[in-house]
């Protein structure tokens, strides 16, 4: 065999052989670096508009001389709900901080996919980090502790070199994901998105809700004239924009979709796109570019989650009611406590956000998170059965308590004493609480097999939502209402609907309607034999005839309604008769008759234990002596009727009252004391959330000169 010697060759001189023999020459080759991928940031979303204050806080905290606290290297995670816009936030915030010259080390950006099947690991995340910095293939070692290593060397030396890097770990899924592309030192920064907050992470956390309507009016009108620069449908419909913002929950990717969808038909008027959502059984359908789509963004979210989670995210999107109490979480669950637990890993996930009034423990689901969680339930037929045990949980519940507490309102000394609501502060609490939810449940009543319970739920709310002067949210309960009683063929039922709908039309200014809903009241009432609730329709067709000036009418229907009560025996009813008799016959010119009624009410109200309406016939007695000018007694019968509305806090009555005592002082000549009492009138009718009462009092207050 022949020798080696220096260089690329071998000497075979001398070499004796046998056989065949082939000898191969080797090439050596010196390698260049690899190359780097320091530059592959996603380019800026065309038209990225808002978002104001959340680039600011990014960029302060890029800021190398923004003060941030050393080692204070993972600078922030921006987490929100599928297309919320985390990554075009990063981006630009990223491009920004750039053009700062703030990173001339570079920026890495590397996508973790950790809402798909295939999501990286930390370990694949470092080696395409590794391999981004030039690190050749081979050299990358097994490992995720190993790659980190060598990750953190090598930014350490390219720091040394050419400056600090920013590294962007966009759509993380866990903390576990990122923690290892920490890149070490003080002056890299690491930037994190995920659909989750990250609070293991030690970050800086910057969570993001929907666009402002003003930030999704300028996203829909620049991605418009992007595509075309005279494409000024958004602006010449700035009414059904506005509606198309609100339909795509404010969502950027849903507002996007919805623009491209305008984009490519250049004839549909943005009305027109408007009409077709709001008109869809499944808003989410239309939002599908045939690109993008908000299901699919949300299905990622949902497929991640444990069962228990996905189950309590499918029954709070058929809860009733913008947001939920944590009490009717718990009824929608089927258990006995709040699932806290599930509810703040949801949080945590931005599938459900918290609600007004942290202390109240309320929750509420994004709009089109609703619509998604819906569609789930609806697809599928066990899921289906499921969520209906859910809601009939719920409207059981509503109306087991609604009709405690409206029997705490209506409680009078010596009744039995309804459950769980000790007074009526408590009770008008959770009736408050809960509003929202009991409104909106009553659309359940036009579903048959929930109309008998939500048509009774019904009559538990009308003295609520009356005492409150919420006559439009009363609106709506008695028109659902009487609509599910008549077609359940419940006559009964449904005069109960159109007299509660006669009270609230009549506090509305409607008293025409009203006088019909009373009509119809009465009538219905009568077919059925009910003769104590035909008096009450009686009567409410005196107050609504007496509203609309026709006080002889309104004479003889109450006349009517006080001979029925005295028939069935009823005094308290009948007490209020006498007193709106009272009314009729003052606007009637016959105050002397009405003196007598209002104080034959008065002292009915007294035998009867009935306080509150006892202070309504003072106030009405007060203003029948006003009429014959006995104004000492009547400023005595003003000062009675203000002490039992303040003793069951009745503001709107107390803010009468007040009105009346300022009258009396002001025509006895004593301004000071009218003044204060106009002011103090505007107080109650405020609290009574009444504002043009109010205004009206200030108005006479400002009037007098102090």
């Amino acid at each position: 065999m022949g020798e080696q010697y220096g260089g690329d060759h071998q000497d075979f001189r001398g070499g004796k052989f046998r056989g065949p023999f082939t000898a191969k020459k080797v090439e050596y080759h010196r390698h260049g670096p690899a190359p780097t991928a320091l530059d592959a940031l996603p380019p800026k979303a065309a038209g990225f508009t808002g978002r104001r204050d959340q680039l600011g806080e990014l960029l302060s905290a890029f800021d190398p001389d923004g003060g941030e606290a050393p080692g204070a290297v993972l600078v922030a995670a921006v987490s929100g709900l599928g297309g919320i816009g985390k990554t075009a936030l990063a981006v630009e915030a990223v491009h920004a901080a750039c053009g700062n010259g703030w990173f001339p080390g570079g920026v890495l950006f590397v996508n973790l996919h950790g809402y798909d099947d295939d999501r990286l690991t930390a370990e694949q995340a470092l080696e395409t980090l590794l391999r981004a910095l030039g690190t050749p293939p081979e050299h990358i070692p097994n490992g995720v502790d190993a790659r980190a290593a060598l990750y953190r060397s090598v930014l350490a030396e390219r720091e040394r070199e050419l400056g600090a890097v920013l590294v962007l770990a966009d759509n993380a899924s866990s903390a576990e994901q990122v923690r290892p592309l920490h890149p070490g030192g003080v002056r890299h920064r690491l930037l994190a998105t995920s659909r989750s907050k990250l609070p293991q992470l030690g970050a800086r956390l910057l969570a993001l809700g929907e666009l402002s309507p003003e930030e999704a009016y300028d996203l829909l009108d620049r991605a418009l004239r992007i595509a075309a620069r005279d494409d000024a449908r958004v602006a010449n419909e700035r009414e059904a924009a506005a509606e198309l913002a609100l339909l795509c929950g404010y969502l950027p990717l849903a507002l996007q979709i919805a623009a491209a969808l305008l984009v490519l038909d250049r004839d549909k008027p943005v009305a027109e796109l408007v009409a077709e959502l709001a008109e869809s059984g499944d808003r989410l359908q239309h939002l599908d570019d045939g690109e993008r789509s908000v299901r699919a963004a949300f299905d990622l979210s949902y497929r991640r989650l444990p069962a228990e989670q996905a189950r309590l995210l499918r029954l709070l999107a058929l809860a009733p009611g913008p947001e939920v109490t944590a009490e009717v979480v718990a009824v929608l669950d089927g258990a006995d406590t709040p699932p806290v637990r599930v509810l703040d890993a949801l949080c945590r996930a931005h599938l459900v956000e918290r609600g007004s009034g942290r202390g109240r423990w309320r929750w509420r689901l994004h709009d089109l998170v609703r619509v998604f969680g819906v569609g789930v339930v609806e697809g599928d037929a066990g899921l289906w059965e499921e969520g209906e045990a859910a809601r009939e949980r719920v409207l059981k519940f509503y109306c087991r308590w609604a009709r405690a507490a409206d029997g705490r309102l209506r409680w009078l000394s010596g009744r039995p004493e309804p459950e769980r609501f000790m007074d009526r502060a408590s009770a008008l609490a959770w009736l408050d609480a809960e509003r929202a939810g009991l409104v909106a449940v009553m659309q359940w009543a036009l579903e048959e097999r929930y109309a008998d319970t939500a048509v009774g739920l019904s009559q538990y709310l009308a003295e609520y939502l009356y005492w409150r002067r919420s006559f439009d949210d009363l609106i709506t309960v008695c028109v659902v209402a009487r609509e599910a009683a008549h077609r359940a063929g419940s006559r009964a039922g449904e005069a109960r609907a159109w007299n509660n709908l006669g009270m609230a039309l009549r506090e509305t200014g409607r008293a025409e309607e009203a006088i019909d809903a009373h009509a119809r009241a009465r009538d219905l009432h009568q077919a059925v034999g009910d003769r104590p609730r035909e008096a009450s329709a009686w009567d409410n067709v005196g107050i609504a005839l007496r509203q609309a000036g026709r006080a002889e009418e309104a004479i003889d229907a109450h006349t009517r309604a006080r001979d029925l009560f005295q028939v069935v025996g009823d005094r308290l009813r009948g007490a209020s008769t006498w007193d709106n008799l009272g009314s009729a016959l003052r606007q009637a010119g016959r105050a002397e008759e009405a003196i007598d009624a209002h104080t034959r009410a008065r002292d009915l109200f007294q035998v009867v234990g009935d306080p509150l309406r006892g202070a309504i016939a003072w106030n009405n007695l007060g203003n029948a002596l006003w009429e014959v000018g006995r104004v000492e007694e009547v400023v005595e019968a003003y000062e009675k009727a203000l002490e039992g509305f303040r003793e069951f806090e009745d503001w709107y009555g107390t803010g009468q009252t007040l009105f009346n005592l300022a009258l009396a002082h002001h025509h006895a000549a004593r301004p000071a004391e009218a003044r204060a009492h106009y002011l103090q009138s505007a107080d109650a009718y405020t609290r009574a959330n009444a504002p043009t009462e109010a205004a009206e009092a200030r108005t006479w207050a400002n009037a007098i000169t102090p």
